[in-house]
């Protein structure tokens, strides 16, 4: 019995000893965090490339470069070199920045950024890959 309420009293001076610092310390004024996925196999970038193009489709566009943006003061830039390329970007909320450059055939890379000040630049070389990114930002 002793040992468990040692215990408890070390487990409970260990949380107020952390959370102290956590609760004076002042407000993060921005940040962002992404997350950018390229898949390992020939099969997972496959199905991440009929994912996007169906995205694509359901959004009313086919094949190239797309390029949506909701907000203000974003930027966005999409540079292809090859056949069936598929690059989406799409931003919502202010002060965002994307570049998406494919050389090759066959490729396809969506980058969605949201909230603010988040910045994105990606390339890919040769034929068949596939990948996403996703941004967010405060």
């Amino acid at each position: 019995m002793n040992r468990q309420i040692t215990k408890l009293i070390h487990a409970t001076a260990l949380v107020a000893a952390i959370s102290l610092p956590l609760a004076s310390a002042p407000a993060e004024a921005g940040g962002s965090i992404g997350f950018y996925y390229s898949p390992r196999t020939a099969r997972d970038a496959r199905a991440l490339d009929l994912g996007l193009r169906a995205y694509s489709a359901n959004n009313g566009l086919r094949s190239g470069a797309h390029i949506r943006q909701l907000g203000r003061n974003n930027r966005a830039g999409i540079g292809q070199d090859g056949a069936g390329n598929l690059g989406v970007i799409r931003q919502e909320g202010s002060g965002q920045i994307a570049t998406l450059r494919q050389d090759g055939n066959d490729n396809s890379y969506g980058i969605f950024q949201f909230g603010r000040n988040t910045d994105a630049n990606v390339a890919q070389a040769g034929d068949g890959q596939s990948g996403a990114a996703v941004l967010l930002g405060w």
